[in-house]
């Protein structure tokens, strides 16, 4: 097993909290299960069990194996693991319906749900992993490395317009072509990246000019991740999923970590949460729009404080945004 590398969980009191602040908060409610959708190293799981009431347990997903390893070795994990109110799950998030049935939970019975995205600091930190451009190693990025693509083997077969439209939509990066084609050109002569240090040298001699303070393989590195492991469309899986899994009170707590992230989420609860109202309708100046209740209630959004992010840089791209579950049942989309 690999060493076990520091994390420190973002959002922590505020996450919990806020799924705290359903009915979950009741010493009298009913027994049910929260998800955890990313356990990574038990941050928010820990925490949801320690204040959650008794008769609530966590149902964790995770798709990295060395994820759910280091939980199942977490002594202060192991008591809850040993009595059942700990469940781990090898999934991805958007397995979440799957993962449900497996555990015995009918649609609209989901107490709460909590997504922490992107990639954990162990992933980062672990060169074997390939997720940053700051220590050499294999070129890989996936979240559970035991099944799909890793970024080498992209590489070696993308052409050029796939290469650039990855680059660009999911690194908003505005060299993309230029970065590509160095690429493509490795490709013909048989040398294409295969190391992060590689990579990031290419990327280095194709953008001619770098943001003040940010390396310029960033944006690539990143967008690379995203395309790897469908994060987009993984998030946009699970979030519809939420709407038919979640039962009425329930919450959903989201922390993003880049705009594109926060996006998704931020247009998803806009989307459930307001009427769309079209004033060229008849009914509308009349005063009988449709009023019909929607699926979501929005709660708002925040922002670590100045001495999270001090205490922990990576923090300072986070943003948790929450809804609340109506009474209304919807299919998922």
């Amino acid at each position: 097993m690999p060493p076990l590398w520091r994390h420190t969980t973002v959002l922590l009191d505020e996450a919990v909290s806020a799924l705290l602040g359903s009915p979950l908060a009741d010493a009298d409610a009913a027994p049910g299960w929260v998800v955890d959708g990313t356990l990574g190293r038990g941050g928010h799981t820990r925490e949801l069990l320690q204040r959650l009431p008794g008769q609530i347990g966590v149902i964790a997903l995770d798709r990295d194996p060395e994820a759910l390893a280091a939980v199942r070795a977490d002594a202060t994990l192991q008591p809850h693991l040993a009595s059942g109110r700990l469940r781990l799950v090898h999934s991805a998030f958007s397995g979440l319906p799957e993962a449900l049935r497996q555990q015995g939970l009918a649609p609209g019975q989901l107490a709460g749900l909590l997504l922490d995205l992107g990639v954990s600091s162990p992933q980062i930190d672990d060169p074997t992993r390939g997720f940053s451009f700051r220590h050499d190693g294999p070129l890989d990025m996936r979240m559970d490395p035991t099944r799909g693509e890793s970024v080498a083997d992209f590489l070696q077969r993308a052409d050029e317009h796939t290469l650039i439209q990855v680059i660009r939509d999911y690194g908003e990066e505005r060299f993309a072509p230029a970065i590509a084609k160095a690429i493509v050109a490795g490709q013909a002569r048989g040398s294409v990246p295969r190391t992060t240090a590689q990579l990031s040298a290419l990327v280095a001699g194709a953008v001619k000019s770098r943001e003040p303070g940010k390396d310029p393989a960033t944006r690539t590195f990143q967008a690379l991740r995203i395309h790897i492991n469908g994060e987009l469309a993984e998030l946009e899986r699970v979030l519809d999923a939420s709407l038919s899994e979640l039962a009425p009170g329930a919450r959903l707590a989201v922390i993003s970590f880049h705009s594109l992230e926060d996006r998704c989420v931020k247009q998803f609860i806009r989307r459930h949460s307001q009427a769309a109202v079209d004033r060229r309708s008849p009914a509308y100046w009349a005063g009988a729009a449709d009023s019909a209740p929607l699926p979501l209630t929005a709660l708002g959004r925040t922002l670590p404080g100045a001495d999270e992010v001090a205490a922990n840089p990576r923090s300072r791209s986070a943003v948790l945004r929450v809804a609340e579950r109506s009474g209304v049942q919807q299919e998922a989309a």
